[in-house]
């Protein structure tokens, strides 16, 4: 909450702590989805929000307990765009010995000619995504995961069915149509405030900013997260309702979102 200490514990390696019912939640999707497998080399795309970052540590923790071995290296995509400044990235994954590896394309330049119809965000997504399949390869990581959380998934699901009249959102694990990565989602289940207080009890270095781009004009995810507010303020069981109703899609054909 606002103003609280950071509460999160450290163990003797200097690891951060997740709450158990995060690692639960996480744990469960992991499970549920089949995402990890032994000798997995998981790369972590992060762009230095509190949902990438809390996805690090939490993947960490498992790690380090889990009984089947992974590897775990990070990456981060700089887009080009005023205002966003990953560097401080660099020393804090260097101090916990973690695999980091940073690119800076010039996406937002390239968007004003090559965009089309799409979002700013839809087409930045797709290109980072794209940059992070290459450095994977490039790296030897079989695995690319990403931070999208239940919140990001509710927002796809009700754009799929405004505005494009299907039941699309984003997939908790596929294999790419190259076939030669995974992709997966370990946050399905877990709520964006949960992460949000996560981050700040932690005290990780969020880059607050970190898409200067989505918060300088409002977007339709903003919109669909503002209806999904005031609709859960009289109905508290909306997001496990809506987490019923998407489970059919999250190892489907949908989309894979942004």
């Amino acid at each position: 909450m606002a103003g609280a200490a950071s509460t999160v514990p450290y163990d003797s390696a200097m690891r951060v702590i997740p709450t158990r019912s995060l690692v639960r939640l996480t744990g469960q999707a992991i499970q549920d989805h089949d995402m990890i497998h032994a000798g997995d080399r998981i790369l972590l795309g992060v762009s230095g929000g509190k949902d990438s970052l809390s996805l690090f540590h939490v993947l960490r923790y498992l790690q380090a307990r889990a009984p089947l071995s992974f590897s775990l290296g990070v990456a981060t995509v700089d887009p080009g765009i005023d205002g966003f400044d990953p560097a401080p990235l660099i020393p804090y994954f260097a101090a916990l010995g973690v695999p980091y590896f940073q690119e800076r394309q010039e996406i937002a330049e390239r968007a004003r000619t090559h965009m089309g119809n799409a979002s700013f965000c839809s087409f930045c997504a797709r290109m980072r995504r794209g940059i992070l399949y290459r450095l994977a390869r490039e790296h030897g990581y079989t695995v690319l995961a990403l931070a999208q959380h239940l919140d990001d998934l509710a927002e796809s699901f009700l754009m799929s069915a405004f505005h494009g009249g299907q039941l699309h959102t984003m997939r908790a694990h596929y294999r790419i149509d190259a076939g030669d990565l995974r992709v997966i989602r370990p946050f399905v289940y877990v709520r964006e405030r949960t992460l949000a207080d996560f981050a700040q009890q932690a005290a990780l270095p969020v880059i607050t900013d970190n898409c200067p781009a989505c918060f300088r004009e409002p977007t339709e995810r903003a919109r669909m997260k503002a209806l999904l507010c005031a609709e859960e303020r009289h109905h508290k069981g909306l997001f496990p309702s809506l987490l019923k109703a998407m489970r059919p899609l999250l190892q489907g054909s949908g989309s894979c979102g942004p």
